[in-house]
């Protein structure tokens, strides 16, 4: 239980700093953003996914150490997935997470929900969004 409350603290101040990160690099506030303006996968993929999956996809994130459930080496799904990369099932995971596991709920955001609110339910921007977490994803897999 205490680790459970640990991590939770620990992926808060991981979220509210990732939100606070683009103001810090000069980009502009997200009310002066255009509604069609979706970022790069490599963009999000630093800002959303790597304290925890290490911004090179391998698990070895910042924050890994904090969770029940290691994060995994993200480049090497085309290898787990038979030689294909699996992009069904990443986006699955991306729009809806990773379910839950049998000893309680997952510590992977659904981002789908996320984006949902950064994208003021502007279902296309989610679209466009999980489809360059996607691409980016694939550009990482192991040759």
């Amino acid at each position: 239980m205490r680790r459970t409350l640990l991590t939770a603290a620990v992926l808060s101040v991981i979220m509210a700093v990732g939100a606070m990160i683009p103001l810090a690099m000069g980009s502009p506030p997200i009310d002066e953003i255009p509604p069609n303006y979706v970022p790069s996968g490599e963009k999000m993929f630093k800002q959303y996914c790597g304290a925890c999956h290490g911004l090179g996809g391998k698990g070895d994130g910042p924050a890994a150490f904090t969770l029940k459930t290691p994060p995994p080496d993200l480049t090497t799904l085309t290898a787990r997935h038979m030689g294909e990369f699996p992009r069904e099932y990443v986006e699955n995971i991306l729009r809806f997470g990773p379910g839950t596991s049998a000893h309680g709920s997952s510590d992977m955001p659904t981002w789908g929900t996320i984006f949902q609110l950064i994208d003021k339910n502007n279902e296309r921007a989610v679209q466009q969004r999980i489809k360059n977490l996607t691409d980016y994803l694939a550009s990482l897999q192991r040759k």
